[in-house]
């Protein structure tokens, strides 16, 4: 797969989405905790809108916290910029070259699915991530990236149902799989998505 190509799709795809995206839908809940789907489309296009100088400025602000930063920069942008701009930020910087500070660019596309996941999955939509997108990204699940995202797969063997994958040994939670990865990148899903004695480890209230 040219993961360039499959980034730029992702990108261009989820620009797509927020332009139907109703105003009740922009200020509603994400799966991140305490962003709602604008905080969240602000934050996946900060990395094109701000330079590295910015970016240094801004953590310096934030006394070198990263978290502190990138959410200090998501609420102000969120208020800042009009849902249109948002959307167009994504699609005008779908080739743009930004990767996260480790990864490359797999974390790239999974900084891009899994966030355009965050705002999907709790809208209801049916955001469906091709499965060499999907496979690139689960092929990359480790128990120092589950970590590094808080994720607490500890005993937990994550089991897809519409893919040939797994991971991990324990107690089997089943799921699609990119309700799976989203689970390895820490996330907390609605109740039903997931399936297995340890399901409820991994659901929302």
């Amino acid at each position: 797969m040219d993961i360039r190509a499959a980034i730029a799709a992702e990108r261009r795809e989820l620009a797509d989405l927020l332009d139907a995206l109703s105003p009740e839908q922009w200020d509603a809940p994400s799966l991140c905790a305490g962003w709602r789907v604008r905080e969240v489309a602000a934050h996946m296009s900060l990395g094109f809108r701000y330079s590295f100088p910015k970016i240094a400025a801004e953590l310096l602000k934030a006394r070198g916290s990263l978290h502190r930063m990138t959410d200090r920069c998501a609420r102000k942008d969120a208020a800042a910029l009009s849902p249109a701009a948002l959307a167009a930020a994504l699609r005008d910087n779908a080739h743009h070259p930004w990767t996260p500070p480790v990864g490359g660019f797999e974390s790239a596309l999974g900084h891009d699915v899994v966030h355009g996941l965050d705002i999907a999955v709790p809208l209801g939509l049916d955001r469906r991530v091709p499965e060499d997108r999907l496979r690139v990204l689960l092929a990359g699940i480790t128990p120092r990236g589950a970590k590094f995202f808080g994720a607490d797969l500890d005993g937990v063997a994550l089991r897809a149902d519409d893919l040939d994958w797994s991971y991990g040994t324990g107690t089997p939670l089943r799921g699609a799989a990119q309700d799976l990865l989203m689970v390895a990148f820490g996330r907390k899903l609605p109740p039903g998505r997931l399936h297995g004695e340890a399901r409820s480890r991994f659901a929302t209230a």
